[in-house]
């Protein structure tokens, strides 16, 4: 769906950011001035106590000078409340008092059909709920009195009861003039083929509503109370708004607290996440009664960044996260990844709070491992490895799950993983110490690093000198010419930084670069000012010509220019040799060796520009001039798509 121009201005325009915001936060009106616009308040992305959460409602933006979350109206409903950008929109149209845009024809006749079957759900629903009070649904109250669910939990979950009997809940929604159409399609009720009157799919269940990410109920699981149930639990069936290898039990509420930074658990079933929600574990989702699938492992990523996967501690527990770990390899990317709980014997999540309390639970979720090390107690659990064969065979297994990663960094992380634990299986160390030999020459003794040495980049920098020698200049170049900033804005707000507090001075310089020189100078001295002073001392940077030539704007634009489309040649020859060598198994072949020489060739031209005639630029100044501003032309600093 696509909104029209201008909506977004709209919406903007009705609803204050600090309105947006004030919801979420309590302002400190010391620091704050409602007259101008300006707002200061403990950010909501963090825990601190001092108000470092700055809005700014005349340019519609906030920035933190803590943890650096920066954004819009927009940005904000997304990041606090874990939304998609069209349901944020939905959200600020409502608070706005705006009605969404009309869609096509066919797509208003299909959310039309959905939303009558949503209402279908609910009618079914609250109708359960009722049917939990009568004297029928006395074993099914037992029941959850047991499992220790107050009625105020039960309230808070929706959970009813379906009666015993074949057309209860068909009858009661055809009273509410709702066609057999709808309710078959809704799943609650079935037809069979020979002619007989629908009749009801849920009969003497305790019911547990299904909902999606928008809290709209979708389908229902029901629990048997009888023991000799073919199905201890049963879920709805695929319909047109079910599809239950793409949802995820209490999916809404789990996707909120986690964007509030509470720790996304994936348990096995209603009971277990019911039960870990009520204990303060408010991120808690489970899959709907199938192995956990690629959707909902996708889904599961796009609300928290490392899942911690909490199975049954027994066999089929087990056998469940291992089916996770075949799933997950070719789909990890880097900062997705999972960890796994690895609970008591005989176990779930429910069960271990209730006999040990939350504190316990708390426990095995801080002891969990990543998937690694999953991957590696599979490999080697009840086997032995006294002969190279059997070792070989070890080698073999694991290379081929590793090469399954499709993803380079994480193939050659996970290699180094496994070759630490292989080395400690084995019992291989390195020698601690190297013994004298008669004759040979004894090595100088070492000498601690000075001070300077120390502060250097070469030691301070977590990456390649010269990338951060580049960023460096960049940096400096925008400090001292901050009219250059929006120009550059993209590139720079694009770049992973690796250099020391290089990131947080470009998070400054960003939030404020619709202010003026000065003040953006002070804003970045005030918030930055050791990160600051450390980059305007550095060697290659007080001599660079755009940093000493403070009032030559038109030389600044040319050396930031090289610098950007430099540092991006160079990442990009890294980038293209650490892949070669990702996948050199054994034999090099042409198309290797190609991208090698592509990616030194890229480099080399980054490093040295050549002349339109001759090949080098040397000392021809209009030559150097004219290739820079092709450079600028070209946005050569922008990452191209390949």
């Amino acid at each position: 769906m696509s909104l029209p121009n201008g909506f977004l201005d709209e919406i903007r325009e009705r609803v204050t950011l600090s309105a947006i915001v004030g919801r979420k936060v309590t302002w400190d009106m010391r620091k704050s001035n409602q007259a101008k616009g300006d707002f200061w308040a403990p950010c909501p992305f963090h825990h601190e106590k001092s108000p470092s959460f700055h809005v700014d409602d005349r340019k519609g933006f906030y920035y933190c000078f803590g943890c650096h979350a920066k954004g819009d109206a927009l940005t904000f409903i997304k990041e606090t409340e874990n939304l998609g950008f069209m349901e944020a929109v939905e959200v600020l149209a409502r608070q706005a008092g705006m009605q969404m845009p009309a869609r096509d024809p066919q797509a208003a006749q299909v959310a039309d059909r959905r939303s009558q079957l949503i209402l279908v759900m609910e009618e079914a629903i609250k109708w359960m709920r009722l049917q939990l009070r009568t004297a029928a649904a006395e074993p099914a109250r037992a029941y959850l009195a047991r499992r220790g669910l107050s009625e105020a939990a039960q309230e808070r979950w929706g959970i009813g009861y379906a009666p015993d009997l074949p057309n209860a809940l068909y009858n009661a929604l055809k009273q509410k003039g709702l066609s057999d159409d709808l309710i078959i399609a809704s799943g609650v009720c079935a037809k069979p083929d020979d002619g007989r009157p629908p009749y009801d799919r849920f009969k003497g269940r305790i019911i547990f509503p299904i909902r999606d990410g928008r809290g709209r109920a979708i389908s229902l699981g029901g629990r048997s109370l009888d023991p000799n149930a073919r199905a201890k639990y049963l879920n709805g069936p695929e319909t047109e708004i079910f599809d239950k290898g793409r949802n995820l039990f209490n999916l809404a509420p789990a996707r909120e607290a986690a964007g509030k930074g509470k720790p996304l658990i994936v348990a096995e079933g209603y009971m277990d996440v019911i039960a870990l929600v009520e204990a303060g574990f408010s991120a808690a989702v489970a899959p709907l009664g199938t192995a956990v699938t690629a959707d909902q492992l996708a889904l599961m990523w796009r609300i928290h960044d490392e899942p911690i996967i909490a199975l049954d501690g027994d066999a089929a527990g087990i056998r469940a996260g291992l089916r996770v770990v075949d799933l997950a390899l070719p789909l990890l990317q880097a900062g997705k990844g999972l960890r796994f709980a690895s609970l008591p014997a005989g176990l779930d999540p429910d069960d271990l709070i209730k006999s040990q309390g939350p504190a316990a639970m708390q426990a095995a979720l801080d002891a969990a491992q990543p998937m690694v090390n999953l991957l590696w107690a599979r490999e080697i659990e009840g086997r032995s490895f006294d002969s190279p064969e059997r070792k070989a065979a070890l080698d073999k297994s694991l290379r081929a799950h590793i090469a399954r990663i499709q993803d380079p960094s994480i193939r050659s992380h996970y290699g180094e993983d496994i070759n630490r634990l292989r080395r400690e299986l084995f019992g291989t160390k390195a020698r601690a110490w190297t013994p004298y030999v008669r004759g040979a020459k004894r090595a100088a003794p070492e000498l601690p690093p000075s001070p300077a040495t120390k502060s250097s980049l070469l030691a301070t920098s977590s990456g390649a000198v010269d990338e951060v020698l580049r960023e460096a200049v960049i940096l400096a170049t925008l400090v001292t010419h901050p009219a250059l900033i929006r120009q550059f804005e993209s590139a720079v707000e694009r770049l992973n930084l690796i250099g020391p507090d290089h990131a947080q001075l470009r998070d400054v310089l960003l939030a404020h670069a619709d202010s003026d020189a000065a003040q953006i100078y002070d804003a970045v001295n005030t918030a930055a000012a050791p990160a600051l002073a450390t980059l305007l001392t550095r060697p290659h940077v007080r001599i660079a010509p755009c940093v000493r030539n403070r009032s030559d704007s038109d030389l600044a634009t040319l050396c930031l220019a090289e610098e950007l489309a430099k540092l991006d040649a160079h990442r990009g020859a890294r980038r293209e040799i650490a892949e070669a060598m990702a996948d050199m198994e054994g034999f090099v072949d042409e198309g290797l060796t190609w991208r090698l020489a592509q990616a030194t060739a890229a480099r080399q031209r980054a490093d040295n520009p050549p002349r339109p005639d001759s090949g080098d630029l040397g000392e021809d100044r209009a030559a150097m001039s004219n290739h820079l501003q092709n450079l600028i032309d070209s946005r050569a600093w922008e990452k191209k798509s390949r």
